[in-house]
């Protein structure tokens, strides 16, 4: 593995399967693409805290990884399955993060002591990424409804220092919360993401924008005065 810190923000993931319940969808397929894993299967490990672990969840996500060729394991804080977090964590070449709760997930993980070992993880090559909470955790913050109403998370893990708006399209709420958060200073400059859209970082900065999602985009959103600009990034469609 690299040492370069690679983390793939998404709004996107699973997709319906032809044959099984879910399969990868391109930018989870891209994210594997990362890792630069050949020879081998890839190693993947799945962590659904922010939605509570749910097994059912797990047993569909474990059939898509076979049938694709990949290792997989769940890494479970919810009746915990792995009793060396880093040991499973670093024997990784991705992370992928899923939905849910971003508040919860980051209590839950600060409590376990995971945000260290996802560091360690990511500064031996291990590839960090997720959708939704599991791309706004990765940031300082950005918008949630973990409380119900749109509110603005701040004490995130800033693996990034920008913020992130997730289903930017989708939920009209969070697209204020993220311009607010950021032109009060709330929150850094950072990204607008729509649903299926994705931004991929090295080393903290911005590499390429990505969709899987053909209106997709990913929106640059920047402190500007008392305000805030935002404008449409450019974003290179994968299928």
């Amino acid at each position: 593995m690299s040492g370069r810190r690679t983390i793939l923000a998404t709004c996107g993931g699973w997709r319906a399967a032809q044959w099984g319940d879910v399969e990868f969808s391109p930018l989870q397929r891209y994210a594997l693409d990362a890792t630069g894993v050949t020879g081998r299967r890839p190693r993947v490990a799945f962590i659904n805290t922010a939605a509570g672990d749910q097994r059912l969840d797990e047993g569909r996500e474990l059939a898509a990884a076979q049938q694709l060729g990949v290792d997989a394991v769940h890494v479970r804080l919810f009746g915990r399955n792995q009793p060396d977090l880093r040991e499973v964590v670093l024997a990784s070449d991705l992370v992928w993060v899923a939905g849910g709760s971003v508040a919860n997930l980051l209590a839950v993980w600060r409590v376990h002591g995971l945000p260290e070992v996802l560091a360690e993880a990511a500064d031996q090559g291990t590839v960090l990424a997720g959708t939704s909470a599991g791309a706004i955790c990765w940031h300082v913050g950005g918008p949630t409804t973990t409380f119900g109403p749109v509110a603005v998370i701040d004490d995130a893990l800033a693996f990034v220092d920008r913020s992130v708006g997730v289903h930017y399209d989708s939920q009209p709420d969070r697209r204020p919360a993220l311009q607010r958060a950021v032109a009060d200073g709330t929150l850094p400059d950072g990204f607008g993401l729509d649903e299926g859209a994705a931004v991929l970082y090295v080393d903290g900065e911005p590499v390429e924008m990505l969709t899987e999602a053909p209106e997709g985009a990913v929106w640059a959103v920047e402190r500007e005065g008392d305000g805030v600009a935002e404008s449409r990034c450019e974003t290179r469609l994968i299928t």
